[in-house]
C-alpha cells in the first residue's frame, strides 16, 4: 500500500490524530472554562474537610516545628496530588511548596473573612484561619476534591461533562469522516443503479474524480468503463441497424428473381416456400430495425395523447378473429377510457405482439385473457394492462430473460413456434420509451401472464393536451 498523501489508510491515520487532538483540546478548554467560584452548597463539607486536615498541621507545626508541617503537607500532596500550605496570621509561608497561588486568598482571610473559597482546574481550593493550641493563629490553604461528594474524589457533573464534550468532538469528526468516505460511495452506486437501467450516458460526478485518493482513482476506472460500454453498446446497435438496411437491397433482389423465375418455370410448390421465407426474412429485418431504433439514443418519436382502450380493443377484436382457428378466444375486460401520453404505432406494435405471443403458446381450446384497468401507486395512477395465457409458461429461471433480442425458451419457444425471439423485446423497449414498465409471471394452476403499467393522463392533462 502507498503510504503517501493520495492513500486512504494515511488519511484515515491522520483523521484519528486529529480527533485525539481535537477532544483533547475541547477538554483541556473545559477545565478553562469552568466556573471560578465553588458553589455555597459546598462550602460545609469543603471547610470541614479542610478544617480537619489543617488543625493536623497546625498541631505538626506547633510540636515539632516548621519540618514536622512541611513533612505532613509532603504527605498530602504525594497520596492526593493536591497542594496544602500552612501561613502565619500576617500571611508568611510557613510550610509548602508551590503556595503562590493561594497568595490571594490567604490575605481574603487574614483580612475580612475567617474563610476563602475558589475554583481552579475544575479543583476546589480553600484557605481558613485555625488557631493552635498555643493561641496563635494559622491559615491554612489547600485543594480538595469539587463536589457534594469531595470526600471520595468524585464529581459527576463534572465528569459528565467532561465525556459529553469528549463524545460530541470526536463523533462530530467521526461524522464528518463517513460523510468524507461514503459520499463518493453512494453516488457511484447511484450511476452504477442508472447504468445497469440502460442509460448508458450516465457517469460518475466529475468532482469525485479530482479526489487523490483510492476513491477517485475508482471512479475514474468506473466513469471508462461505462464509456467503454457505451461505445461497444452503441457500435453493436449502429451494425444491427447498418446490416439490416443492407439486407433490404439483397431481399427486393431476391423478390425479383422469384417473380422472374415463376414466369419461366411457372407455378412450383418451392417457389411458394421460398416466397414465404423471403417474407419471414423480411419481417425480421424490419422488426431489427424497430429494435435498434428504440435502442439509439436518438431523440424521442412526437407524442401525443393517445386512447389506451381504443387500441387495445382494436388489437383484440383481430386476434380472437385469429384465435378461432385454434378453437380459442381472446376476451378483454375494461370499463373505462384510458388515454395514455405515447405515440400510437408504437403502442399497437407493443400490445399487439403480447396478444398474439399470448395466442401462439395459450392451450388449444383456451382463452387470452386481456384486461385494462386503473391502479394508483405512492400518488401516481397508472393503466394496467395485464395479458394471460393457459400454455406451458416460462421457467422461473428464464423469466427475466424472455425480453432479450433472440431469446427463446428453448423447450417451448423455439424457432417454429415462437419466431426470432423479437416481439417481446420490441415490446419491451417500447414500453420504457413511454415511461412504463413490463414484466411477467406464472401464474396458477397453468399460464404465463405479462403485465404492463403506463402513465395514466388524467382528466386535466388530457384537456390542456387537447388544447394544445
Amino acid at each position: 500500500m502507498r503510504l503517501t498523501i493520495r492513500s486512504l489508510f494515511l488519511k484515515i491515520f491522520l483523521w484519528f490524530w486529529a480527533t485525539v487532538i481535537a477532544t483533547g483540546i475541547a477538554l483541556i478548554l473545559t477545565f478553562l472554562l469552568e466556573p471560578g467560584s465553588v458553589p455555597s452548597r459546598w462550602h460545609a463539607t469543603l471547610l470541614d474537610t479542610a478544617r480537619y486536615s489543617g488543625a493536623i498541621a497546625v498541631e505538626e507545626a506547633e510540636r515539632g516545628g516548621i519540618p514536622a508541617a512541611s513533612a505532613y503537607n509532603e504527605r498530602i500532596e504525594r497520596e492526593t496530588r493536591l497542594r496544602a500550605c500552612l501561613f502565619d496570621s500576617a500571611g508568611g509561608l510557613i510550610a509548602g511548596s508551590d503556595c503562590g497561588s493561594f497568595q490571594n486568598m490567604v490575605s481574603h482571610v487574614t483580612v475580612s473573612s475567617p474563610s476563602s473559597f475558589s475554583m481552579r482546574y475544575g479543583i476546589a481550593r480553600v484557605a481558613l484561619m485555625l488557631q493552635g493550641s498555643s493561641g496563635r493563629e494559622y491559615v491554612f490553604a489547600t485543594e480538595l476534591p469539587a463536589g457534594p461528594r469531595a470526600a471520595l474524589g468524585i464529581n459527576r457533573a463534572s465528569i459528565a461533562l467532561k465525556w459529553g464534550i469528549a463524545l460530541l468532538v470526536s463523533g462530530f469528526i467521526c461524522y464528518l469522516l463517513t460523510r468524507y468516505l461514503t459520499a463518493p460511495i453512494l453516488l457511484l452506486r447511484t450511476a452504477s443503479q442508472q447504468l445497469a437501467a440502460g442509460d448508458l450516458s450516465t457517469r460518475a460526478a466529475a468532482g469525485i474524480e479530482r479526489r487523490h485518493d483510492e476513491l477517485g482513482d475508482l471512479v475514474r476506472d468506473f466513469n471508462a468503463m461505462a464509456s467503454r460500454i457505451e461505445e461497444l453498446v452503441s457500435r453493436q446497435r449502429q451494425l444491427i441497424s447498418d446490416v439490416s438496411h443492407e439486407l433490404r437491397s439483397p431481399l427486393a433482389r431476391l423478390y425479383v428473381a422469384l417473380d422472374l423465375a415463376r414466369e419461366r418455370k411457372g407455378d412450383d410448390p418451392a417457389f411458394d416456400r421460398m416466397e414465404k421465407d423471403i417474407g419471414l426474412l423480411n419481417e425480421m429485418i424490419g422488426r431489427l430495425l424497430v429494435v435498434a431504433r428504440l435502442d439509439s439514443s436518438a431523440p424521442l418519436v412526437p407524442m401525443a395523447s393517445v386512447n389506451l382502450t381504443e387500441i387495445v380493443s382494436q388489437i383484440v377484436r383481430d386476434a380472437d378473429f385469429e384465435s378461432r382457428e385454434r378453437n380459442g378466444n381472446v376476451k378483454l375486460t375494461v370499463h373505462e377510457q384510458f388515454f395514455v401520453q405515447g405515440d400510437a404505432k408504437l403502442l399497437h406494435s407493443a400490445i399487439e405482439n403480447l396478444v398474439r405471443n399470448a395466442i401462439a403458446y395459450t392451450d388449444p381450446g383456451t382463452s387470452v385473457d386481456v384486461l385494462l384497468q386503473f391502479e394508483r401507486r405512492s400518488n401516481a395512477s397508472f393503466a394496467r394492462l395485464t395479458v394471460r395465457d393457459y400454455g406451458p409458461g416460462v421457467p422461473e429461471s428464464e423469466l427475466a430473460r424472455i425480453f432479450q433480442p433472440f431469446y427463446r425458451v428453448s423447450d417451448a419457444r423455439d424457432r417454429q413456434s415462437g419466431g426470432a425471439g423479437l416481439g417481446l423485446a420490441i415490446a419491451e423497449r417500447v414500453i420504457r420509451v413511454h415511461g412504463g414498465t413490463i414484466r411477467a409471471e406464472n401464474v396458477t394452476p397453468r399460464g404465463l401472464q405479462v403485465e404492463i403499467l403506463l402513465p395514466h393522463l388524467s382528466l386535466n392533462s388530457l384537456d390542456s393536451s387537447l388544447t394544445d
